[in-house]
């Protein structure tokens, strides 16, 4: 029966590709043979919390990938109406024009709303928002809002008016919002960040536990994310959200080639990371893990791309043990095509997540077939856990990484074989195919307008 499978205790450990089946058939029950069309598709309101930007021609800017985002949601709904932030300022180089979503533009609607992260922007804000969300809810087929924080989230403002208009909504979240800021209260490199997150991180949770009980689906990016909020939903589903074409997936044959490589063992042993560099991603304990390996003798040349607060602590550390030949830290690297070569070079992804979370990055890894190695969590061992592409240690145990970063310099046909299943374990992950996912649940789901 309909939703029953999503409730059921153990559901979510189910393959990813045998939920994307289940999803099919029930859409299946519920509408018969699906067509194209208005009767079928309908239309879709969202709220996306990526912020939009002014051009100088007066049109908006929006992150690359949001745009992707866009128009994969048009590619499965009639119509879709986006709620979205506006900031102000200069937009980080990665902001595009919205042309880049093309054609589907046309059937897509921005809605913009003031960015209003404090109470002093939030308040003055609050009515005018209120009327825009509420006409954008009265217009919509089927709603559904992101959230993630407190002052100045319209995702939670937008479910709450959904709830006095009585209209059904699910709730997406790609992590624990509530637990990150909990983590920022000891961690954060500012004092001011550290007392504002012990002051909001329990309302914070109360407010995503209230939303997501009143929801009538919640769509959990990840398997950790999942595990948190199931209980609290009546009709929790696992999905993925990610922005790789199938395209940018490793060839089959440039994947074998890559593993035939590993086994020959020659060369240090090729170790990457893409992301923030940041208390949350365990920057600090992935440069001891990375040294603690090359101290037990290992071969190892190490990357990570990405800026953020902890980059020069890191660098900082690393010169004062010697590595700078062994480690590098670049920085911020928004070529694209720069960053997928170097993950399809690399023969490990390492990882030192801290909080509950489902990285991107662990999937663009699998998808070209490099093994990802790290802390524990539900996201990676639900990624891994068809194939083995992938070794996890207890969280927050930097030894433990290091002696098992140790252990795959020292046995290279153990790396080979990783990177073979790690290439199997990408199956299923691309934008389109996570995207159709999320919108047959959606519609077989959620009720929408008569």
């Amino acid at each position: 029966p309909r939703g029953i499978w999503a409730k059921r205790k153990g559901a979510a450990d189910l393959p990813f590709w045998c939920r994307i089946a289940i999803a099919r058939a029930a859409r299946t029950q519920e509408h018969g043979t699906a067509k194209a069309g208005a009767d079928v598709m309908g239309s879709l309101l969202i709220y996306a919390p990526v912020p939009l930007f002014r051009a100088a021609d007066g049109g908006f800017l929006l992150e690359d990938q949001a745009c992707n985002g866009l128009r994969l949601w048009a590619e499965n709904f009639d119509r879709v109406i986006a709620l979205m932030p506006v900031e102000t300022g200069t937009p980080p180089g990665t902001w595009v024009p919205l042309s880049r979503i093309g054609p589907a533009a046309a059937r897509i609607e921005i809605v913009p709303l003031p960015a209003a992260w404090t109470l002093r922007r939030f308040l003055p804000a609050l009515p005018e928002a209120r009327r825009k969300i509420r006409d954008a809810i009265a217009r919509s087929d089927r709603i559904g809002f992101a959230i993630g924080g407190l002052v100045g989230d319209w995702g939670a403002v937008a479910a709450l008016e959904a709830q006095r208009m009585g209209r059904p909504y699910y709730i997406w979240t790609d992590r624990v919002e509530s637990a990150v800021t909990r983590f920022a209260a000891s961690h954060a490199p500012r004092w001011k960040t550290r007392i504002k997150a012990r002051l909001t991180h329990r309302p914070m949770a109360a407010l995503e536990r209230f939303l997501i009980r009143r929801a009538a689906l919640g769509l959990f990016h990840g398997h950790e994310t999942f595990e948190h909020y199931a209980p609290f939903c009546r009709n929790p589903q696992l999905v993925h959200d990610i922005h790789l074409k199938p395209e940018d997936h490793l060839p089959e044959a440039a994947a074998a080639a890559k593993q035939a490589e590993a086994a020959q063992g020659q060369g240090p042993l090729r170790v990457l990371y893409v992301g923030r560099a940041d208390p949350m991603k365990g920057a600090l304990d992935w440069v001891e893990a990375v040294a603690g390996a090359v101290q037990q003798g290992a071969d190892i040349e190490a990357e990570w791309f990405g800026a953020g607060p902890d980059l020069e602590a890191m660098r900082a550390r690393v010169a004062a043990l010697g590595l700078q030949d062994r480690l590098r830290l670049p920085g911020m690297v928004t070529d694209r095509a720069a960053v997928l070569a170097a993950l399809r070079r690399a023969q490990v992804f390492l990882f030192c997540h801290r909080t509950p979370e489902s990285p991107r990055c662990l999937i663009e890894a699998l998808a070209s077939a490099t093994p990802i190695i790290g802390y524990d969590g539900g996201f990676a061992r639900d990624l891994i856990a068809r194939n083995g592409g992938g070794l996890l240690v207890p969280m927050g145990d930097a030894a433990a990484l290091a002696a098992a970063l140790a252990g795959l310099a020292a046995d290279r046909g153990r790396v080979a074989g990783l990177i073979g299943r790690a290439a199997l374990d990408r199956a299923g992950f691309d934008d389109e195919t996570v995207f159709r996912h999320r919108s047959e649940i959606i519609r077989a789901h959620l009720p929408g307008v008569e």
